[in-house]
């Protein structure tokens, strides 16, 4: 997923949208008998949307802890690995991106 967002701590990242791109995994547990048995991705990408959109966004590793502690709140998600990727990054050298990656829950 890709968003554009205003996220960092320093002063110009507070003011100017700038890409933020989010994998988000998740595992299921034992299916049930019904609708409830699949992952509603629309879901998946509105709770994502819904962290990026939140003020202020300061650290990667914030935004990815809170999608994968939303992601688990889903029936049957019993884990949840998150990869917040931001390309523009300023450091005195090249850099393709920096990322975080969590992962919270259990595999099935």
């Amino acid at each position: 997923m890709r968003f554009h967002p205003r996220v960092g701590i320093l002063p110009h990242e507070g003011t100017y949208p700038q890409p933020l791109e989010i994998d988000l995994t998740v595992w299921l547990g034992a299916p049930g008998d019904g609708a409830g048995d699949v992952v509603d991705y629309r879901e998946l990408y509105d709770l994502t949307h819904g962290v990026v959109s939140a003020v202020p966004l300061r650290y990667l590793e914030a935004v990815a802890d809170e999608v994968a502690r939303r992601a688990l709140e889903r029936p049957r998600v019993i884990g949840a690995r998150v990869a917040v990727r931001k390309p523009h990054v300023a450091l005195p050298g090249p850099l393709a991106y920096a990322e975080v990656m969590v992962e919270r829950g259990r595999r099935g």
